[in-house]
């Protein structure tokens, strides 16, 4: 029977150590939350640059195909027709289109987590500080006998 009373300690260390794990390992609970979190976060990125994809092929496409389109964004540059004649204003500035995009750069960070040497020496320490109090139990238990 007394055997059993420092077995709890043992116990006691393999608990607290998959509780650890399992709660804030590398591969706990928390840590699969966090990927989870950023897995979402990815796909959003993914759906605004498909769409920012679509609004850019429109553009192309415009720029390919409607040839009034083309002629605006050519004035905007400052080119003209042989036939046209400009006037420009100084002081007005020159209109400048705004810069196309190509999306914004996004870079997963790794999830944080309790590392496994971490969890096994408090784990251990948990186990020894329990199979201490089972000892000093024990040993006022006889001391008071």
């Amino acid at each position: 029977m007394k055997i059993l009373k420092y077995l709890i300690g043992i116990w006691v260390a393999i608990a607290v150590y998959t509780l650890f794990s399992f709660l804030g390992g590398p591969k706990g609970v928390s840590s699969y939350n966090y990927l989870l979190s950023e897995r979402d976060r990815q796909w959003d990125n993914i759906q605004s640059l498909g769409l920012l994809n679509e609004e850019l092929e429109k553009t192309r496409n415009n720029l390919l195909y409607d040839q009034d389109t083309l002629l605006i964004h050519a004035r905007q540059m400052g080119y003209g027709q042989e036939n046209e004649r400009f006037v420009r204003i100084v002081g007005l500035g020159t209109i400048k289109n705004a810069p196309a995009t190509a999306g914004r750069v996004y870079s997963a960070q790794n999830p944080d987590f309790v590392t496994d040497r971490n969890i096994k020496i408090v784990a251990i320490c948990i186990g020894l500080m329990v199979f201490a109090f089972l000892f000093m139990l024990e040993f006022i238990e006889k001391r008071s006998k």
